[in-house]
């Protein structure tokens, strides 16, 4: 059994890997601006303030925190509070584990396939490839620079560079659940996707077998916006029209955050099947994913 402090804890991801760690017997504590239960504690990042119970002997930081990529317009001041969210609060987790001469086993954090640049292209990307130079690409550079600061410390740091995660309980899933559903843009872009119970296997994964290093999140089957349309129109039994939502409508509505939307490249799963340790994909497939969710 391990002690885990996990940030984002009330989110999407953060609310339902408490609860599998939980089940696995694992001690599970959370940090938030406003603690109300008895393994909740504070933080507060304006103040640099991070309550010393919760850091005392845990053995994993999960770190999940950030605001929500696709939540508002991408404004400047939106931008920022993006990137903060995520870099500064890990740059004052590391600062205080410092401080307080914590020896964790592992800090393990999130980061998105963003990494690789929003753009369609040819290349099926691995973890070894180039990040992209784009503002989406630039936040997951930073993030993770700062996730890797624990390395200076002996402390082993797992990266997971996630895909669209797919929930019954909102998330992206709920967004495409519409009464017609169609494809964005040309639908040729791929939509790399993994099930939130599979991504919450893969952080238990780390705690439980040492999984170090970077890895892609997502499932190893490939799907564009297409597809993934038609697949999701079958199980929801609702109507699917082949027309995409025009390109030229979604950036009206969204700006500058429309290119997450219309643009996307397959990302390789074989480091994370090769590598994993004991675990494998209980949803392999896109139909069994949905099917389970619906």
């Amino acid at each position: 059994m391990a002690r885990i402090l996990i940030t984002g804890g009330t989110g999407l991801v953060g609310t339902r890997l408490s609860k599998m760690l939980s089940d696995r017997k694992h001690e599970v504590l959370i940090l938030t601006r406003n603690p109300k239960k008895e393994n909740e504690f504070k933080w507060d990042l304006n103040s640099n303030y991070i309550d010393d119970k919760a850091l005392l002997h845990t053995d994993y930081i999960i770190h999940l925190a950030g605001a929500g990529i696709a939540d508002k317009r991408w404004t400047e001041k939106r931008k920022k509070v993006i990137i903060d969210s995520r870099v500064d609060t890990a740059s004052l987790l590391y600062r205080k584990v410092n401080q307080l001469k914590i020896t964790l086993k592992g800090f393990i954090s999130a980061s998105g396939i963003g990494y690789y640049g929003a753009k369609t292209s040819d290349i099926i990307y691995e973890e070894n490839h180039n990040s992209g130079t784009d503002y989406i690409a630039n936040v997951c550079v930073l993030w993770e620079a700062a996730a890797k600061q624990f390395e200076r410390l002996k402390i082993p740091v797992t990266i997971l560079r996630t895909g669209i995660v797919l929930s019954n309980k909102g998330g992206a899933l709920d967004k495409m659940k519409t009464p017609i559903i169609s494809p964005l843009g040309t639908g040729d872009q791929y939509l790399p996707w993994i099930h939130l119970d599979d991504l919450c296997q893969l952080y238990i994964n780390a705690v439980e077998n040492n999984l170090t290093g970077i890895f892609n999140a997502v499932a190893p089957e490939h799907h564009t916006s297409k597809t993934f349309s038609k697949t999701l129109a079958k199980s929801l039994k609702r109507p699917y029209l082949g027309i995409g939502v025009p390109s030229f409508l979604l950036k009206l509505v969204f700006g500058e955050m429309a290119i997450i939307l219309l643009k996307g490249s397959r990302i390789s799963a074989k480091k994370i099947e090769k590598n994993g340790g004991d675990y494998s994909f209980r949803f392999l497939k896109l139909e069994k994913a949905l099917n389970e969710l619906s």
